[in-house]
């Protein structure tokens, strides 16, 4: 399977809660919600579409897991929420229980074997294993190596401080652009890949 990350991305390198006020205040965190003015529902809602229509199965941690289980449910009718909700699911967490698991088809992945079975997950037959959100997740794959691509939708927009999905660990990791557009609300959708021998 290809190991991809799909992130909303401020032009500072922030992925926290891009999706409502709520959704994540750590840290105090005071902006929730703020990729909201900028969604272009042909170019990057289009670029959605394509993404999943490719993926066999999703990854998170679990807060962004949770944060998904309370809301997808909900939202069956269009093909979107469908796929969210029929896809395979995988949370890594060392809090969750198995009886825990409501949104269905999700199997939990114990912390402290996260990164020996998201690898042999990786390495089985599929298409796209997707990771959403999840930046402590997100950062421990890239500083592992396990990630063959990054999708990320970069907004024109600072946000002073805040989650981001970089390893800072003076690691330098080069990255090919496979592909670019740009909405009309000035959001850059890129896909890079890791630099062959990098």
């Amino acid at each position: 399977m290809r190991m991809a990350i799909g992130q909303f991305i401020s032009l500072d390198g922030v992925v926290q809660a891009p999706g409502h006020p709520d959704e994540d205040r750590d840290g105090g965190f005071a902006h929730g919600g703020w990729s909201h003015p900028f969604f272009d529902p042909e170019v990057m809602g289009g670029t959605l579409a394509e993404w999943s229509a490719e993926t066999d199965a999703l990854l998170f941690g679990r807060r962004t897991w949770q944060t998904m289980a309370a809301a997808w449910p909900d939202r069956a009718g269009d093909p979107f929420a469908d796929h969210m909700n029929g896809v395979a699911k995988y949370v890594v967490s060392g809090t969750l229980g198995e009886d825990e698991l409501t949104w269905n088809n999700t199997t939990l992945i114990p912390g402290d074997q996260a990164l020996d079975r998201i690898g042999k997950l990786r390495a089985s037959d599929g298409r796209d294993l997707v990771v959403m959100g999840s930046a402590s997740l997100t950062r421990a794959l890239l500083a592992e190596g396990l990630v063959d691509e990054l999708r990320l939708m970069i907004l024109p927009v600072l946000l002073g401080g805040g989650k981001t999905i970089y390893p800072a660990d003076g690691v330098l990791r080069t990255f090919d652009l496979v592909s670019t557009v740009v909405s009309g609300t000035g959001v850059h959708v890129c896909t890079y890949r890791p630099k062959s021998g990098a």
